[in-house]
């Protein structure tokens, strides 16, 4: 078999492990099993006659051919459903923006950016979702998102090692402040030292295989004490309003916080700063992205 005979469902397997990262979660996504997923993998790989995935213990990843397949696949699946739309009597580019965004993103930054486009350009479709960074990153890659909304802690590495770099934009770069709840003896100063923060009950972000554990003070001299998780950003803040912990928050999000929430500045140690970017595949943005990219750089402002 060459790799011209393989068939789309082929292809869209092969993006959907990539996108996911494990065998096991593009099956879950796909409502396949798990050796059904391998086997479709198997034939791909056969008629590429090259190895397409590096298997490792915490997952899978495209090697260097399985990147160029991948390119090629995006490529044939997105003309192959702009063919359908085109067939059902839609236009062949619909207008629609894909936009994959971190938890606390979709607080303030994404809905000013979709509410920017519904108003200037109500033909153009975005669509969102939300994710952990390494997620975006590889669903990006696998051209399931067109734009991702990311997240960046120094020393601001790159999201990944894949080639070619992707394409990353700063929006923002503002300080980290901790967010303490109004009642707190802490709130009065509007700062505070990190010898004030030992000690402390923290609420966190859950940890995932993906991402280390966020929403305490990285320059805390001591191992915090965590006493809740959340993914959620506003189950975090409202924890914190109920006097059940401390957080930390970006201050370009401090002008959305809950009444019963106070941001403090931490005065000493390390100045620990946080950017956010945009995030995409190198070549041409599309109008429609264009539109979508210059609403979150207003949004950003």
């Amino acid at each position: 078999m060459a790799l011209s005979d393989v068939s789309p469902t082929v292809l869209r397997v092969f993006r959907e492990v990539v996108e996911r990262g494990t065998l096991t979660a593009a099956a879950s996504a796909l409502g396949y099993t798990q050796s059904a997923v391998s086997r479709q993998v198997a034939t791909l790989e056969r008629a590429a006659g090259a190895v397409l995935l590096e298997r490792r213990h915490d997952g899978v990843s495209p090697t260097a051919a399985g990147q160029v397949v991948l390119r090629r696949a995006v490529a044939v699946l997105d003309q192959l459903d702009a063919g359908a739309r085109e067939l059902a009597g839609l236009p062949a580019d619909a207008g629609t923006v894909r936009l994959g965004w971190f938890t606390s993103a979709g607080a303030v930054l994404v809905p000013r950016a979709v509410a920017a486009v519904r108003r200037s350009h109500p033909a153009i479709t975005v669509t969102t979702r939300e994710g952990s960074t390494p997620a975006l990153v590889r669903a990006v890659r696998a051209g399931t998102l067109d734009l991702a909304v990311l997240a960046s802690a120094p020393p601001f590495r790159p999201f990944d090692a894949e080639s070619p770099p992707l394409r990353v934009r700063t929006l923002a770069e503002r300080p980290l402040r901790v967010a303490v709840a109004r009642s707190d003896p802490l709130a009065a100063a509007g700062s505070v030292m990190v010898a004030e923060l030992r000690g402390r009950a923290w609420i966190a972000s859950r940890s995932t295989a993906d991402e280390r554990l966020l929403g305490w003070w990285p320059g805390l001299d001591e191992r915090p004490h965590v006493a809740h998780t959340a993914r959620d950003w506003l189950a975090k803040l409202n924890l914190v309003a109920a006097g059940a912990g401390l957080t930390t928050v970006p201050a370009s999000l401090t002008g959305a916080l809950p009444p019963g929430v106070v941001p403090l500045t931490v005065t000493d140690g390390p100045k620990e700063t946080r950017r956010v970017v945009l995030a995409r595949l190198p070549g041409p943005l599309g109008e429609q992205a264009g539109v979508l990219v210059d609403a979150l750089v207003a949004a950003a402002d």
